[in-house]
């Protein structure tokens, strides 16, 4: 919300090219929700958005970001239906929550037989960046805005499992050549050809590098640099560590049907042991201590702003 003055002073577009949301902490609309049983997850909600909010107040005070509108929305999708604005971040349930927006929003039945090449490249929704500027303030202060979100290193580790540990089209001859010409020596013609066998290490040395070969991506990019949650006033922050029960008490929040409820399976990989705590360490063992602790600094403002814990 525009603070007042502004609100006075200025057209509502004017301000969209340096955009400052200052954080504000607005009580959510529990009207829809049934029941007593979500009494304790509605307590965890809670204390993450005064967390949030208040670490925003603090980081805000210091630094004022200024940054183009339509770059801050462009990973939100938009479902008009239930009004709702979702931020992907990438590896935290993402997939899936693409499903069942498209439930939502009237494009199908079920989450359970919408592919995943049909969720990613589909094009069924749109995003926030596709509207023009008045539509995105109108929605931005009307909708529902939420966001789910996962420690930094399981979702590191995550994605690259994901990408680099199974047959990719695109992210080994894109990415994992590059990696394996600037961080392999003695790297044989085969490697150098495919760029499969990324070694963990390797993708770090990249992750690191100040003059990266080849550019960030979505999913492994930092959420503060996804979402911009300190400009963006989320009103709901889920967590992929509780992610069953967060989700479905946030679809009774926003008077979902009642028998729509958020699928339990894995998108991809399904053979392979989730990325946990263990598997993580397992990782970060290939490491030295220095590239922990630089790993562990490049993700610090996710770890800071939804309260994690440093590994």
């Amino acid at each position: 919300h525009l603070p007042d003055q502004q609100k006075t002073s200025e057209s509502p577009l004017s301000w969209f090219r340096g955009v400052y949301l200052p954080p504000a902490l607005q009580p959510l609309n529990k009207t829809l929700v049934k029941g007593g049983k979500w009494k304790d997850i509605d307590s965890t909600q809670e204390r993450r958005r005064s967390f949030l909010h208040d670490f925003c107040k603090k980081y805000n005070s210091r630094k004022k970001l200024q940054t183009h509108l339509v770059h801050l929305v462009s990973r939100i999708y938009v479902e008009d239906r239930h009004k709702v604005l979702y931020c992907e971040v990438p590896k935290a349930g993402c997939s899936n929550w693409k499903r069942v927006l498209m439930v939502l929003s009237g494009l199908t039945a079920s989450a359970h037989n919408i592919s995943h090449d049909d969720v990613h490249y589909g094009k069924h929704l749109r995003k926030l960046d596709s509207y023009d500027l008045k539509e995105i303030y109108t929605r931005l202060n009307m909708y529902t805005k939420f966001i789910f979100v996962r420690d930094p290193m399981e979702r590191l580790v995550s994605a690259f499992r994901d990408k680099f540990e199974h047959p990719n089209s695109y992210y080994h001859p894109v990415f994992g050549k590059a990696i394996i010409k600037k961080y392999r020596h003695n790297a044989d013609e085969e490697a150098l050809k495919t760029g499969s066998g990324v070694k963990f290490k390797e993708f770090i040395q990249y992750l690191l590098d100040s003059h990266r070969p080849v550019g960030m991506d979505i999913h492994w990019e930092q959420i503060t640099k996804l979402c911009y949650p300190c400009l963006i006033n989320y009103d709901f922050i889920g967590k992929f560590e509780t992610l069953e029960e967060d989700a479905n008490y946030f679809l009774q929040l926003v008077g979902a049907p009642a028998d729509l409820k958020f699928p339990k399976f894995k998108d991809r990989h399904s053979s392979d042991e989730r990325t946990n705590v263990e598997v993580v360490r397992q990782y970060l063992k290939e490491l030295s201590k220095e590239e922990r602790q630089l790993t562990y600094n490049f993700y610090y403002l996710d770890y800071l702003m939804f309260n994690y814990t440093s590994p």
